[in-house]
């Protein structure tokens, strides 16, 4: 323990521990909302208000105090340094922003009776693909914080609102590092109504985890509103035998006139808070849209109602045994790919929504010898036919394998797991998993881009559904056997970079590798050792040219593809460069067929007439 925890500090620690064991107390409710309700835009730094607005935080805890709140909670929930400085660059005030947040909630509860929690939230976002974090990244980012916090004088630190098991047991133990075994910490995971958090964290995992380390407080807190939290809780009361903390929101807000509007009332709360108290629940508190009438209404609900010694069922970890996992065959197209060399051609979608010329250049393609259409997904940004359509009516019309470009640009995370079930359920099973040119390079340059998620974040969603779960884990009506393919960028500034994102992408499930164009097979060497020591397949870009001005126009203006000088003067030189282009595109095809595992044809718009001359002489 730290030599700075006097005495006195102690016994109040231990005080709070004995009156749970004989009163049921009330803590504070939703902090945002009423910085929100007293002015506070969104997008400012509600943590920083600690620094440049303390009475104005100041007055909601004293507002809630005086509403009978036994515990308030600093207003520190974000204010980790990953959280401060990716989002509002104050990553720097760390400390002073938590040390603050203590000293303003000890302030507003001296000589009252009130223990102060500092608020500790996580660090990850859900299914954020980039940065990852090791254990000792969440150890050192969880101390800055805490740290400050115990400085301040808390008499209890509340890890809430975590979906993470993980993440939350590294945060527990860190307190408890920091604060010593005897130190109030409560540890509270945020669960859907589905009864699981959004990483699928159960109930009862959470409830014999924190058994198993002896912890002394946890529970629920946000998600979802009184009764399916305090179905919730009621679960985990049956396996942990310390004590329970409910705090939930007040039901599922309504988005009305531009600000969400919360249907539970303070008189539904007091409903709860009986209930929830009846049940064996020792803190009962408030989250997201709680006022101070709600925790007024709480307050005097339970004012006279003990605490309840709940019946615990033993949990033997034994009882449980191992799933038998079947390994499942590779999905066709991987298969395909690993046993010879196919050809696939690059489609963009029509500026129309005319596509007969389209299936008749595919399907004379099929004839030619090709396997696969790639479909893009609005490439440059610029207006087009939905490639999810496209790739439907290919695969009707024609006897390709048909690769459907995914980007994380246009849609959220609900619509990306959307648009994936509907292809697959149209028979569209291969997906090529892009970032997406963002919007300012189309003709929409003030369309609005979405990037919920980068692309290895759509290849979890694609590997989930292959499990026959969503990205939360909730279980769907059938399992998915999509193949997923991921880009390499072999002309990237920082290859090492290049190759770190590469390896993210095949733990997160990629199947198989498409290049950027090539245009010296020598250029993807290190990726194709790199992909034959890991058994991934990988697909090169071939791209045909028709004429200098369009060769000079991609070596000089497009990013992300670099052409040789050679390959512009040969073309410069022939009379007819149309021609020449095919011939240095059979010598480059030869040359790949014994590193790669098949390419991919890009042609001009209106210029299927190159691929029809590579494919006869092929």
């Amino acid at each position: 323990m730290l030599d700075w925890i006097s005495a006195t500090f102690i016994l109040i620690c231990m005080g709070f521990i004995e009156e749970l064991e004989e009163k049921i107390l009330i803590a504070d409710g939703a902090m945002g909302t009423l910085i929100y309700a007293k002015g506070v835009p969104k997008g400012h730094c509600y943590d920083e208000l600690n620094i440049s607005a303390p009475e104005l935080i100041a007055e909601i805890h004293r507002e809630y105090i005086e509403a009978g709140a036994r515990i308030i909670e600093t207003n520190t929930f974000g204010a980790n340094r990953y959280i401060l400085e990716r989002y509002y660059d104050l990553g720097k005030r760390t400390r002073e922003i938590n040390l603050m947040g203590a000293k303003i909630a000890k302030e507003a509860a001296k000589g009252k009776g009130v223990y102060v929690a500092g608020s500790v939230g996580p660090v990850t976002r859900v299914w954020e693909s980039e940065p990852s974090f090791s254990p000792s990244d969440l150890r050192s980012i969880f101390k800055e914080s805490i740290s400050a916090l115990l400085d301040g004088g808390v008499d209890l630190i509340i890890l809430e609102t975590f979906t993470s098991l993980e993440e939350l047991v590294i945060g527990y133990k860190t307190a408890l590092e920091l604060a010593g075994e005897d130190f109030p910490v409560i540890a509270s995971l945020s669960f859907l109504a589905e009864g699981r958090t959004l990483m699928g964290v159960e109930p009862a995992q959470f409830a014999h985890e924190f058994q198993r380390l002896s912890a002394n407080l946890i529970g629920a807190n946000c998600g979802t509103g009184p009764k399916p939290l305090l179905d919730t809780v009621r679960r985990i009361g049956k396996i942990f035998s310390g004590f329970i903390s409910a705090m939930p929101n007040a039901g599922f807000p309504n988005f009305s006139d531009g600000r969400f509007v919360y249907p539970a009332t303070p008189e539904y709360f007091a409903s709860f808070a009986v209930r929830a108290a009846r049940s064996g629940v020792n803190i009962i508190g408030g989250c997201c849209g709680t006022t101070p009438e709600h925790i007024r209404a709480m307050s005097r609900a339970i004012e006279k109602v003990r605490p309840v010694k709940r019946k615990i069922i033993t949990f033997y970890e034994g009882k449980f045994p191992k799933p038998i996992t079947v390994p499942r065959p590779l999905p066709p197209f991987v298969a395909k790919l690993k046993e010879g060399f196919i050809f696939s051609v690059e489609i963009d979608p029509p500026k129309g929504s005319d596509v007969s010329k389209i299936i008749e250049q595919c399907n004379e393609f099929g004839s030619l010898g090709g396997s696969a259409v790639n479909v893009a997904d609005l490439p440059m940004a610029k207006l087009r036919m939905s490639a999810l359509s496209l790739a439907i009516i290919l695969k009707r019309e024609t006897k390709l394998d048909i690769i459907l470009h995914i980007t994380a640009r246009d849609r959220n995370i609900i619509a990306l797991q959307s648009d994936l079930l509907g292809a697959y359920a149209n028979g569209v099973d291969i997906i090529l998993a892009l970032r997406g040119d963002p919007p300012s390079l189309g003709d929409y340059p003030f369309a609005t881009g979405v990037f919920d998620l980068t692309s290895a974040g759509i290849v979890k969603l694609a590997s989930a559904f292959n499990t026959g779960k969503d990205t939360l884990g909730n279980p769907i009506e059938n399992v998915t056997n999509f193949s997923i393919g991921v880009a390499f960028n072999q002309n990237a500034q920082s290859i090492d970079s290049e190759f770190k994102r590469l390896e993210m992408k095949i733990r997160a499930g990629a199947h198989f590798i498409q290049t950027q164009p090539v245009f010296d097979p020598q250029t993807i060497d290190p990726l194709v050792e790199f992909a034959r020591y890991r058994d991934i397949p990988v697909i090169a870009t071939v791209m045909l040219l028709s004429s200098v001005a369009q060769a000079e126009y991609i070596a000089n203006e497009v990013p992300g593809i670099k052409m040789p000088k050679s390959l512009i003067q040969r073309l410069q030189l022939a009379e007819d460069p149309e021609e020449e282009s095919i011939n240095f595109s059979i010598g480059l095809i030869s040359e790949l067929m014994g590193r790669v595992n098949g390419v991919c044809l890009v042609f001009p718009q209106g210029k299927f007439s190159l691929v029809r001359g590579l494919m006869t002489r092929i």
